[in-house]
């Protein structure tokens, strides 16, 4: 259950906010909390929650940190929300072959 890591990462709004900034490329903490309301260890506080959760990654450069996306840390999530798309193409196939069988005479 992989899927509920992420979702319990993204499920606070700083975190989401921070998750969306990191979708423009990768970034050091201070360019991310420039940009955000809170404070710069606020910032990295998030980032390590969103790392544990495997949806980023970080790598050195010099003395400074670059986080970037992981999308495959987003595949078991989307793997998951994919199981209701097909749940609901089954039921819909389903109904769609009843409603093409010939129906008895109302009369």
């Amino acid at each position: 259950m992989t899927y509920a890591n992420a979702l319990t990462a993204l499920a606070d709004p700083t975190r989401r906010a921070v998750f969306e900034q990191l979708r423009r490329g990768p970034s050091p903490v201070s360019s991310l909390a420039a940009r955000m309301p809170v404070s710069r260890p606020a910032v990295s506080q998030h980032l390590k929650a969103l790392k544990e959760a495997g949806l980023v990654e970080e790598r050195a450069d010099g003395a400074r940190r670059i986080y970037s996306l992981r999308r495959e840390g987003l595949m078991d999530l989307r793997d998951w929300l994919d199981t209701f798309w097909d749940e609901a193409l089954e039921a819909f196939r389903r109904e769609a072959e009843q409603s093409k069988q010939p129906r008895g005479d109302s009369k």
